[in-house]
């Protein structure tokens, strides 16, 4: 990012300059890196830049559905889509049908064929941010594809951590966010559209051509990228797209997901806590815990200070899962593991915890 700042800092399509071409070349590498990692075939000009995975799933609903179609979106989903999803209820008369959840992060298939007879769009969060459950995308994509609906996947938790690709689980569309398994920075993602998907614009403006036509160009990605685009950020999305490319997503993942079974158990045998996300080889590296007797943010707010430990308490913007998990009032405290992770970090978070929901002894009075 620093080097394209000094030595290019111009944006792709805005002149024919040599910095701008250069910005071009960077935006058509960042494309076709992104297809590579995620697994997503054709075209690599399929994918649209946004700012994140919530500007993608905002410009995915709002630009296939219409007055009387019917969404169908899950209690795992985040509220990148509930919220959106009222807003279409409300504004556009979209109907809203919610696939029910469960602890463990799994789906009655029977209820979502159900609720998929005569829907529109399926929206699949890939990944909870809650659990780290997965939900089973190539089941749920041939029910909806059966029954005429287009699959919206939400890959922001399992992109860069899953090796498995949304496209070959039967995805149409795939909202990504850059700043989290792939790598980049903040204010980096997009939307990847199968082609034959058409999706209409979220917003309108300049795409550096065509500039006499009123309408948005109907080519992808000018269709979607109306103004300026974050040309640095693709500059650190593409790299992030290259060291996973030598590192290898499964070798990450795997390292990753052995940190999250030595994390889980860690924190299993600590009494006064209970962990929400459950155990099993599949999933992305999070656990998530409550603790008895001390509330979400106060036990994250101590493992940071006296630990050096960061977490994220709350709802984390997922409320129907914690409504699953009966921890709407009282939230719970998510661990998150990463590439960089160690099993020194994975150790001082569990002595932490251990420290803090540790029973102290009362002294008694004798008497005398």
């Amino acid at each position: 990012m620093a080097a394209f700042l000094d030595g290019v800092a111009c944006t792709p399509g805005r002149g024919g300059h040599s910095g701008a071409v250069e910005a071009a070349r960077l935006a058509f590498r960042c494309r076709r890196a992104l297809s590579r990692t995620l697994g997503l075939p054709g075209d690599p000009g399929r994918i649209a830049f946004m700012h994140n995975a919530t500007h993608a799933l905002n410009t995915a609903l709002w630009g296939l559905l219409g007055p009387g179609d019917v969404l169908v979106i899950s209690q795992y989903d985040h509220n990148a889509v509930l919220r959106p999803a009222h807003h279409l209820s409300r504004d556009r008369g979209v109907g809203v049908r919610m696939l029910s959840g469960s602890p463990d992060g799994g789906v009655d298939l029977e209820e979502a064929a159900t609720l998929l007879d005569g829907a529109s769009v399926l929206v699949a969060n890939v990944a909870s941010n809650v659990l780290g459950t997965l939900l089973p995308m190539r089941e749920l994509s041939r029910i909806a594809h059966d029954a005429g609906a287009v699959v919206v996947a939400d890959v922001a938790q399992s992109a860069g951590h899953s090796v498995e690709s949304p496209a070959t689980q039967g995805a149409d569309v795939v909202a990504f966010t850059g700043h989290k398994g792939l790598l980049g920075p903040q204010g980096m993602g997009g939307l990847w559209a199968r082609e034959g998907i058409e999706v209409d614009p979220l917003l309108s403006g300049g795409t550096g051509g065509d500039s006499r036509n009123r309408e948005m160009p109907a080519a992808m990605p000018d269709r979607l990228e109306a103004g300026t685009g974050n040309s640095p950020g693709m500059a650190g999305l593409l790299a992030g797209c290259a060291f996973l490319r030598d590192t290898g997503v499964g070798a990450i993942h795997g390292r990753e997901m052995a940190l999250k079974a030595r994390l889980r158990d860690g924190l299993d045998c600590i009494a006064g806590l209970q962990v929400l996300s459950p155990p099993g080889p599949e999933g992305v590296p999070v656990v998530t815990v409550k603790a008895d007797g001390m509330d979400s943010a106060s036990l994250a707010g101590r493992l940071d200070s006296e630990y050096g430990v960061q977490t994220r308490a709350g709802l984390h913007c997922a409320p129907e899962v914690h409504r699953i998990l009966g921890t709407t009032e009282s939230g719970a405290v998510r661990f998150s593991l990463g590439w960089a992770s160690t099993q020194e970090d994975v150790d001082a978070a569990v002595a932490g915890v251990a420290q803090l929901l540790r029973p102290v002894s009362v002294p008694v009075a004798r008497a005398g």
